[in-house]
């Protein structure tokens, strides 16, 4: 019974994940949700800041700290070590879901693109950072990241073992295609309200930040195999280097 109820835990976190992530896509996009960036409670200005900035903070927080090994081997003296990461996940959907649910409207318009064809790009970039974003999980292990597989392999009593995985397609191009393609998608939006404009750069300073603290750990874990990688291929900017020839794995 503990064993499926490990697996019914992970796999009902996984579709709490599924749903954050597509409200996600209708909430910057304005369309198909309740409540989005652009529509939704009414605060004064300053008020307003401080709320969407402390949600912002919060989904920061939260995803930063408890990624970290320090914190992971600190956590799994608290919750079973097979559902470590699904805990993850189901608070990550569940700071999302308190974002969507308080978040307030800043409306003033800083920039409104009227031009059809620039207007189309915008939306083909943000379907396409969407893309990007949903194809990196899969290059290393989406099952693993979002933890389907720990919970998987509890279930079937069989011992959890770390995925690798080989510099290949978009890891070729940048290290963190994933974090590349929500920044995408985060700011090609046709109409950029401040609310938006809000959101998409505190996203965007996550992006950064998080991105620096997985570089240390990274490093710390595969030590050379990583220095050589990060001096093959940039972080975020597709800037052409030397072609990698090692591998990593997922911190």
């Amino acid at each position: 019974m503990k064993r499926y109820l490990t697996l019914g835990y992970g796999a009902a976190a996984y579709l709490l994940f599924l749903a954050a992530f597509l409200y996600l896509i209708g909430f910057l996009g304005n369309f198909a949700v309740p409540r989005s960036v652009d529509h939704g409670p009414a605060a004064p200005l300053a008020t307003a800041v401080l709320i969407n900035a402390a949600l912002l903070a919060a989904f920061g927080v939260q995803h930063s700290v408890m990624a970290r090994p320090a914190f992971k081997r600190w956590w799994v003296r608290v919750v079973p070590s097979p559902i470590e990461r699904s805990t993850y996940v189901l608070l990550s959907s569940a700071v999302l879901a308190l974002l969507y649910w308080q978040w307030r409207t800043m409306p003033t318009v800083i920039w409104d693109v009227r031009l059809p064809v620039v207007r189309a790009v915008l939306w083909a970039l943000f379907w396409l950072g969407w893309a990007i974003a949903l194809l990196s999980t899969f290059l290393i292990n989406h099952f693993d990241l979002f933890g389907l597989r720990q919970v998987y392999l509890a279930s079937r009593q069989e011992p959890y073992t770390s995925v690798e995985f080989r510099v290949r397609l978009l890891y070729r191009v940048v290290r963190h295609p994933l974090m590349l393609g929500m920044v995408i998608a985060f700011w090609a939006a046709p109409v950029m309200t401040a609310g938006h404009l809000l959101f998409s750069t505190g996203m965007t300073i996550y992006v950064l930040v998080a991105t620096q603290l997985e570089e240390r750990d990274l490093v710390a874990t595969l030590g050379p195999q990583y220095r050589d990688y990060r001096r093959e291929v940039s972080m975020l900017l597709p800037i052409p280097r030397r072609q990698p020839t090692g591998v990593a794995r997922q911190g």
